[in-house]
């Protein structure tokens, strides 16, 4: 229990950092927007769940990568957890800058034709594994779960807790954009949210970059 203790804040703080890029309406969400209402839920659904069967597999290699790199040089931490933390500084600025901006949310079906759900999941998953910004941000969100010395279950935990967030929240896009109604809400909110999730990334960031290893 004492052990849960010490690295229990640094996963629950990748969990959130992860809840809250997903609540950043990023291409891979903005297709499944676009889909849902240009199509119908049943595509929006089998695209999230390609989306988030692309981000597990993303969690996974850079948990299990990440942690072979620090077994391996004690050192890599230090590296590791500065390259994260100026990416998190980096969507954080992004953040900002969406939120003083004037333009609303571009929700666009994907191009090709419609598919089946089936279609629909491997197209989801085929963008996530080819989005060269994946790794970056994955980086990023374990390495705030990680500490030195950290043993393997708290990779796990940071894995299976992003996983189920990512079906979750997903799913939950393709639900609620379905209908218009959601999508004139969410833009309205939109540069609310976006300077909410800004302040987090900062500080985010400036906990990485300040924390010891």
């Amino acid at each position: 229990m004492e052990q849960i203790s010490i690295y229990l804040p640094g996963i629950l703080l990748a969990y959130s950092a992860f809840l809250l890029a997903i609540m950043s309406p990023g291409p891979n969400v903005l297709a499944i927007m676009g889909t849902s209402m240009a199509v119908n839920r049943r595509a929006g659904l089998g695209l999230a769940l390609g989306v988030a069967g692309g981000s597990f597999c993303w969690a996974v290699l850079t948990a299990v990568g990440l942690t072979a790199i620090i077994g391996a040089y004690a050192w890599a931490l230090m590296v590791i957890k500065i390259a994260g933390g100026l990416y998190l500084l980096w969507l954080a600025y992004k953040s900002f800058r969406s939120a003083l901006s004037a333009q609303d949310i571009d929700a666009v079906q994907l191009g090709g034709g419609q598919r089946s759900a089936a279609g629909y999941f491997l197209r989801g998953f085929a963008i996530q594994m080819t989005n060269p910004k994946a790794a970056l941000a994955w980086i990023a969100i374990i390495s705030l779960g990680l500490q030195d010395g950290a043993p393997y279950w708290v990779g796990l935990m940071v894995v299976a807790g992003t996983a189920v967030l990512s079906i979750a929240v997903h799913c939950i896009y393709a639900i609620l954009f379905s209908t218009p109604v959601a999508v004139r809400a969410y833009a309205k909110a939109r540069r609310w949210i976006q300077g909410t999730l800004g302040a987090f990334f900062a500080f985010a960031g400036i906990k990485l970059l300040t924390s010891r290893v």
